[in-house]
């Protein structure tokens, strides 16, 4: 019995061991499966990833500029708006801002932001710098780096390449040791080394050659199993691979050095960055739409938006002058939130595209030109029915008919309509069937629900600092990206013979500054501020002054406001004050920069304590704000968090210049007295994520460099995109979504292919309004929509009956839909929908 008990156990036993190896096996199989290596190659046509050509829709978004709590959607979004990679520079300043200390946690996790890409299924292009630009103080390249004896940034320099090597081999060595090369099963298919090098390398001759050389080697050499490419430079040495930059590469891009390269396209600039002084610049989608569309139908199999999601410049990383708010006007705004029709437009061209991949990648280019202003390009695959065409009508004022196999094709003026197989058009780059949205700055209710008890504490004039320069010494060196301030201090001696005897004659202090900008005080009195600008650093700041006999007291605070982040040389950029005279004396011009000795300090006191910090409030004292303070100044106040899920921001009314903290976390610089030339701040609202916030008592601390400010008129606001528009004309092309490839052909997905417009709202939010409606000749745009000569007058009944209460709406666009009594009161128009409705959460939710 007992025999019997045992051999069954064994057998137990031995059926346990061998069933839990066979599961382990299976997970071993099945996770080898999961992380199995792409093999990522290239030749004249395109990309090669695990053996298939791809095109590659590409967006530029920057970890640092967003949040991690952000990062899921933004992400989301790129991916919904047919983006299949995502570009991000690496931050050499981010991640070791002091030699030999690094930083990959919070907003600096690039690990992380990696990972949660390759979780949505998308690629990664690396751009590893060392220099990236990017608007980024300093190009991204650490302070610690200037002060490196014998150092020369960007060339083939010895003390440069060591730290250049050092930092490259931790950031590859880090992605490689998370497996997230795609030869290791991760995301990562493409790499950057350096940055638009073309534009200083005349500046270092030989030398600028054989660093290019020596950067090519020194990632090639790590055999990480993923092509590198450089951008902008022309004679990138192989097997990189040369790729171009800017607003229209299928024209200006000469293409790439060797025939066995793919033309790849690393920056569409979808707008322009701003800096402060700016006045509004923007870049029409259908001008996006366009360029992209020129490029793949000349054998283009890559293009990266730069940028896609701009994000907030938080702190002070911006280059000089550069807002904290960042490429806004890209398709997924500061906030993360869809830009219509920008975001909608371009997906609907992805979609176009990806119906051409076939015929673009293993079809034979051709090339027709029917008129002066027009052109054909198809792409045939032999021995099939694969075909793709591009018809182009360059003509910028008129409509062109092409003819192209057989067949009639009407073209609306700069614009390219996309044949996916050589019969159907899919889609017009100038014709948007996609919704359109505005943006809008709600006043929150919750953290404006009293009036704010603001409280200041005011820097102390330094009176004789430390220092025995006879010049100012330089902002940047001074500083060394500790702050943005300096000061400056000296003492000078003027004889009362000296002074101006003829009555009304008057002495001038005279500065002259390499920038960026300036206060000053004469003993003790407040004489003012001068500043640069992004295009001209240098400035001089003079004011007619009171001189006393005797010793005479001059501070002046310089001001940066951000480090250079363009040009050759950057290590021997300066700026602050250079020349300080005193001008209109009887015994002439008294130069204070050779006969005095100047004082220096960096930064506020209240910097050094922290102030910005619950911490650090209390190491001051502060004084109840009585409607009027001198400059450089701090304000502190608490308010609770703006209701709602929505992004939120401080509106800056009322104040000058200066820097913005929301429970020590740096929002920014902002600059409302800096106007441009329409008399405007470039920049009013200021981005506060949510993960800054906390639901009560958050701690604003602002400070301010200017005197006599009104922080009373500071606001938050709600951002939200619920006012959403339509704008279709009754000859568009309707929606590429009604067509899907199977094989060499392309069918309809429905019995009926229709022109309509469609209304979306955002989350939860249904259609509560409808604000505007014109069948006709309406002129405007979404947020501004007027009646034109020609509208008919049941437009905005039908409308509602088709949206209301909706949280989505289609609506055919078509003279039977809105001309129910059949006429047409003018016959010769050629008629557009405009609708604008207003989106809402249902109140019973």
């Amino acid at each position: 019995m007992r025999k019997h008990s045992l051999d069954r156990w064994f057998l137990t036993a031995i059926l346990v061991v061998l069933l839990s190896s066979s599961c382990t096996f299976a997970s071993k199989k099945e996770m080898k499966k999961k992380t199995k290596g792409k093999e990522v190659t290239y030749d004249g046509t395109s990309l090669i990833v695990d053996g298939k050509r791809e095109l590659l829709f590409s967006g530029s978004i920057h970890y640092p500029r967003s949040t991690p709590e952000m990062w899921p959607s933004i992400i989301k979004r790129a991916k919904q708006g047919g983006l299949n990679t995502i570009q991000t520079y690496v931050f050499w300043n981010v991640h070791e801002p002091e030699q030999g200390k690094f930083n990959f946690s919070g907003r600096a996790d690039l690990v992380k932001f990696i990972k949660l890409i390759q979780k949505n299924g998308m690629y990664v292009t690396l751009r590893l710098g060392p220099f990236i630009q990017a608007e980024w103080t300093h190009g991204g390249l650490p302070y610690w780096l200037r002060e490196v004896p014998g150092i020369f940034f960007r060339t083939d320099n010895k003390q440069f390449k060591e730290h250049t090597e050092r930092y490259v081999r931790m950031i590859l060595d880090k992605m490689k040791e998370e497996k997230l090369f795609a030869s290791q099963g991760g995301p990562i298919i493409l790499g950057q080394i350096e940055n638009e090098y073309s534009a200083v390398q005349r500046a270092y001759k030989e030398d600028g050659v054989n660093y290019i050389k020596w950067g090519s080697k020194l990632v090639n050499s790590m055999n990480l199993g993923i092509p590198w490419v450089m951008c902008k430079q022309n004679d990138a040495p192989d097997p990189m691979i040369n790729a171009c930059n800017g607003r229209h590469c299928g024209d200006t891009f000469p293409g790439p050095n060797k025939d066995n390269k793919p033309s790849m396209w690393t920056e569409n600039w979808t707008t322009q960055f701003r800096v402060f002084g700016d006045a509004p610049v923007k870049r029409s989608v259908e001008d996006i739409a366009f360029s992209v569309a020129r490029f793949f139908s000349k054998n283009g199999s890559h293009v990266n938006y730069y940028m896609y999601h701009g994000g907030t410049n938080f702190g002070r990383t911006s280059a000089h002058y550069v807002t904290t708010r960042y490429y806004d006007d890209a398709p997924l705004d500061e906030y993360g939130l869809e830009r219509e029709p920008k975001y909608g437009h371009l997906k609907h061209l992805h979609n176009a595209l990806n119906l051409c991949k076939k015929p673009l990648l293993w079809g034979q280019p051709r090339t027709e030109k029917p008129g002066k202003d027009t052109e054909i390009r198809y792409y045939e695959q032999p021995g099939t029915k694969s075909c793709a065409a591009f018809l182009a009508n360059n003509n910028t004022e008129a409509a062109e008919t092409i003819k192209f196999r057989g067949r009639d094709y009407v073209i609306a003026p700069r614009s390219i309509s996309i044949l996916p197989d050589c019969k159907t058009v899919v889609y017009n780059t100038a014709q948007i069937v996609s919704h359109h949205t505005s943006r809008n700055f709600m006043k929150s209710k919750q953290a404006n629900k009293k009036k704010f008890d603001f409280k200041v504490f005011t820097e102390s004039l330094p009176k004789k600092l430390e220092g025995n320069s006879y010049v100012p010494v330089e902002l940047y060196g001074l500083t060394k990206d500790k702050s943005d301030y300096g000061w400056y201090t000296t003492s000078f001696k003027v004889h009362e013979n000296h002074l101006p005897k003829k009555t009304g004659a008057k002495t001038n202090l005279r500065i002259a500054s390499l920038g960026h900008a300036l206060h000053v005080w004469l003993n003790g009195e407040y004489l003012g501020n001068g500043h640069g600008s992004h295009d001209e650093k240098s400035f001089v700041f003079q004011k007619p002054v009171t001189l006393k006999a005797g010793e005479n007291h001059l501070v002046m605070l310089g001001v940066l406001t951000g480090f250079p982040d363009s040009g050759s040389y950057l290590e021997h950029r300066y700026t602050g004050p250079r020349s300080v005279s005193i001008l209109g004396l009887s015994s002439g011009t008294l130069d204070l920069t050779e006969s005095s000795k100047w004082g220096n300090k960096v930064g506020m006191e209240g910097e050094r304590l922290g102030i910005q910090t619950e911490k650090g409030l209390k190491k001051v004292k502060w004084e109840k704000f009585s409607g009027k303070a001198p400059g450089i100044t701090w304000y502190q106040t608490y308010f609770d968090a703006p209701e709602s899920e929505s992004a939120a921001a401080i509106r800056m009314s009322g104040m000058g210049k200066g820097l913005i903290w929301v429970n020590g976390e740096g929002v920014g610089r902002y600059w409302m007295s800096f106007l441009n030339p329409l008399g405007q701040s470039t920049q009013i609202e200021y981005h506060i994520p949510r993960s800054f916030l906390k639901p009560k008592k958050n701690l604003l601390v602002i400070f301010e460099e200017e005197p006599n400010v009104k922080p009373e008129l500071i606001d938050f606001v709600i951002v939200n995109r619920d006012t959403v528009c339509s704008y279709v004309g009754e000859n568009y092309t309707p929606s590429v979504g009604h067509w899907i490839r199977k094989q060499d052909e392309v069918k309809a997905i429905t019995d009926n292919v229709s022109l309509t417009a469609t209304l979306k709202c955002s989350g939860n939010k249904k259609i509560a309004a409808v604000e505007f409606a014109s069948f006709g000749n309406p002129i405007g745009d979404c947020g501004n929509f007027t009646l034109g000569t020609c509208n008919a007058p049941v437009s905005k009944q039908v409308v509602e009956k088709h949206c209301l209460g909706k949280a989505e709406c289609v609506i055919p666009v078509n003279k039977s839909t809105f001309q129910q009594d059949k006429k047409d009161s003018c016959k010769n128009v050629v008629k557009t929908l405009a609708v604008q409705v207003k989106c809402a959460r249902d109140k019973k939710n």
